[in-house]
């Protein structure tokens, strides 16, 4: 069993920042893929970042291509979403997720999730 905290959401203006974090727990850290979905209002919940187990590969959906970025801390069993230049369409319920592989969690695939944190941005 895996256990995911997410904290970091917020409100922001159009063009700021925020980091997002996923603290995980219960499981070996290193034996999963991590990333993160976001669900906005109305809308199915869409895939936006992975980072293999190993912290070798990234991916990053390409909505948020040159804005967001994925990193890992194994050592703190922390997974960040560096979101940069936000935008109004970013506003979304934003969820951190576990998977056996990165493929999976690209293709919305999550056997584990955490419990979400929001996300609002001001245009």
């Amino acid at each position: 069993q895996v256990q995911l905290v997410e904290s970091g959401g917020g409100l922001v203006q159009a063009g700021g920042s925020l980091r997002l974090s996923c603290v995980a727990s219960g499981r070996t850290f290193s034996s999963f893929a991590m990333g993160w979905f976001r669900q906005a209002p109305g809308k199915e919940r869409e895939f936006v970042a992975a980072i293999s187990f190993n912290g070798g590969s990234t991916y990053l959906a390409d909505s948020v291509k040159g804005r967001f970025t994925i990193s890992g801390d194994s050592a703190k069993n922390t997974v960040y979403l560096q979101m940069n230049t936000l935008k109004s369409e970013d506003t979304a319920i934003y969820y951190c997720a576990a998977e056996r592989t990165s493929v999976r969690l690209r293709l919305g695939r999550s056997e584990y999730l955490g419990q979400g944190t929001q996300v609002t941005v001001s245009s």
